[in-house]
């Protein structure tokens, strides 16, 4: 069966719905987050997010779903290298920040923010 729109492509841990949101409410008005990756860091690609605005949305371009009130919305190029992970907050008293558990990737870099696939 193929993914239909508004099936979840990722999914976010409910410490990363809550940052979301808190960052929402700070930053702009939209609860559109885009999530995507970009080719280049130390093992290849690098997680993109951030937010966008609806008018910006583009279906020929992008997949949507929503996950307790964030709306998501996924570049289709990027699908296949994050289709199933994860996204969590980590807080400590080193670092904090999103988290991406990927089962797509065979490797990744020492900081978390690149991977190879």
């Amino acid at each position: 069966r193929g993914r239909r729109e508004g099936d979840s492509v990722i999914t976010f841990t409910k410490e990363a719905i809550s940052k979301l949101k808190e960052f929402a409410e700070k930053e702009t008005d939209s609860p559109w987050v885009r999530v995507g990756v970009k080719g280049g860091g130390c093992s290849g690609f690098t997680y993109s997010m951030g937010y966008t605005e609806e008018e910006d949305y583009d279906e020929v371009k992008l997949n949507k779903f929503e996950q307790d009130g964030v709306i998501c919305v996924i570049d289709k190029a990027s699908e296949p290298f994050i289709a199933g992970i994860t996204v969590d907050w980590h807080e400590d008293l080193m670092k904090r920040g999103f988290v991406f558990n990927n089962p797509n990737a065979t490797g990744s870099c020492g900081c978390g923010k690149s991977f190879s696939v």
